[in-house]
């Protein structure tokens, strides 16, 4: 596993490149598809944001778009933009919405640093984000996604979590080795979320992929 590194605003930036090597990137959507079981974790966590056709939605780590693009289709009068820091899936992301002549927008940037003002969004969606940052960087993202949103907005992710039964932890034990897992895999996000200020933190579903267990979470800003 190798790291990038780009400059926001004149300082560097470390970043872990999607399955964790450049290489790999164009691989990226294939395994989502059928390791992570994405067709089932995702239109679940669109439907748990229950979003409304005047919202405005962040898919906080947009990666390649396949999130972003759901949001969009499930509710098309919604104002839909994506985030990431790697611009190399960002432009697989931008080629994808035009293809199936979406209107998105897709921005360039950090979790932990958002280019947005306070109480702009209506909803933040994430998928399979958080176990690439650090414990303190998961902490900022989570600060900042409450920043962005607007009061009663929601947050709503779907991500490695705790394992739901003994084959679910035997698929964890490679995958909390790896990047900054440990600490959703040990079930801790939701209490990150609570310490970083958002209320109503339920986890609302867990599905069983070859990687582990895969939660849903959501949680509010009163």
């Amino acid at each position: 596993m190798i790291e990038s590194k780009i400059k926001i605003d004149s300082a560097p930036v470390r970043y872990i490149p999607a399955l964790g090597f450049r290489s790999l990137t164009p691989f990226f959507d294939s395994m989502q598809k059928w390791g992570a079981k994405e067709s089932t974790f995702k239109p679940k966590l669109i439907a748990q944001a229950r979003i409304q056709s005047n919202f405005k939605v962040l898919d906080l780590g947009c990666g390649t778009g396949a999130l972003t693009l759901l949001v969009k289709k499930s509710q098309p009068s919604a104002e839909v933009t994506g985030i990431d820091i790697d611009l190399n899936v960002l432009n697989i992301a931008k080629q994808k919405a035009a293809q199936s002549d979406l209107q998105i927008n897709f921005d360039h940037g950090t979790a932990f640093s958002l280019p947005y003002p306070d109480r702009f969004f209506d909803r933040v969606v994430s998928s399979l984000v958080f176990h690439h940052l650090t414990r303190e960087n998961k902490v900022l993202a989570l600060k900042e996604t409450l920043r962005v949103l607007k009061p009663n907005g929601q947050l709503h992710i779907a991500d490695t979590g705790k394992p739901q039964n003994a084959l679910m932890r035997l698929s964890s034990v490679f995958m909390r080795r790896l990047e900054e897992n440990e600490d959703n895999v040990k079930g801790l996000l939701p209490k990150m979320l609570e310490i970083a200020g958002f209320e109503q933190v339920k986890e609302t579903a867990k599905i069983m992929t070859i990687f582990g267990t895969v939660s849903l979470y959501k949680g509010q800003k009163l």
